[in-house]
């Protein structure tokens, strides 16, 4: 195949469109929040929310209604169960989340079954790039402004409860408003993806690149450019790959894509180190 086959003909088809506008939205906005998260070390956690958030888009889906609104209600019940489990049960975080995670992502297997056919949910699960609409797109554009609008606002107080939060707390920062709004923004983003790499690699969407930047960057700014670029990159060229081959889901292809980048970005640094 030459270079029209490879890169321009499938720009002709309206869903390859689509899926490289929402891919770019979603993978900015992935980038600028898995900083954080790295930052944070709020790994776990944002692996639990993104994975309960399958009961939530399944049960939409078998009533009819909004994907988006149904993970919303299972973000916020997984939010509200780890906070009373680890609350009044005593119980370390860690342990509370794994628990609701259990349960939820149960929940959405249970929920599957109420269908004729697991098939039903193969796009929600690992991503279809023939789901991504319009609507989509305006939902990543809406979630990247979003996600820009916080971080822009209050950069100074998110840096300080991310690198000392017991000093802002002491300052009179509310360090656990902070962390509801964090989760909320993390939800917001993994809903958005749902669509691009589905609800089982959403995870992998927000800390690869991210993880990958901070290989070569110390500042924030340079690592939050960076790992965008990383995501872009990773999610275009998974389309790609995806629509040259046969029975290759989107969502996959952009994740090993972004791995891969990964270990080159490893690779570099380690030949680099022993020079």
């Amino acid at each position: 195949m030459g270079v029209y086959e490879i890169f321009i003909e499938p720009l002709e088809s309206g869903f390859m469109r689509n899926a490289i506008a929402c891919v770019t939205l979603v993978g900015i906005s992935s980038a600028i929040l898995g900083t954080y998260i790295l930052l944070r070390r709020s790994v776990f956690i944002t692996s639990a929310l993104t994975h309960t958030i399958l009961p939530g888009v399944v049960a939409a889906a078998l009533l009819g209604v909004s994907l988006y609104a149904g993970a919303f209600a299972a973000a916020a019940i997984t939010a509200v169960a780890v906070g009373m489990i680890s609350r009044r049960g005593k119980m370390h975080e860690d342990t509370a989340i794994g628990i609701v995670l259990s349960f939820m992502f149960a929940l959405g297997i249970l929920l599957m079954t109420r269908t004729q056919s697991f098939r039903d949910f193969t796009g929600l699960l690992f991503g279809s790039i023939l789901g991504v609409t319009g609507t989509d797109i305006v939902f990543a554009g809406t979630t990247l402004s979003v996600v820009v609008a916080a971080f822009f606002i209050f950069r100074k107080r998110i840096a300080l409860v991310t690198f000392d939060e017991e000093y802002a707390r002491c300052i009179g920062i509310n360090t656990r408003l902070f962390s509801i709004g964090f989760l909320a923004l993390v939800a917001l983003v993994a809903v958005s993806s749902v669509r691009i790499v589905g609800a089982l690699l959403t995870t992998a969407l927000l800390v690869i690149p991210a993880a990958s930047a901070t290989v070569f960057t110390r500042s924030i700014g340079s690592a939050i450019l960076l790992a965008s670029a990383v995501s872009v990159f990773s999610g275009i060229l998974g389309l790609y790959i995806s629509y040259h081959c046969e029975r290759v889901p989107a969502g996959a292809a952009i994740v090993v894509t972004a791995c891969a980048v990964f270990f080159v970005f490893r690779s570099i640094k380690f030949f680099r180190e022993r020079r």
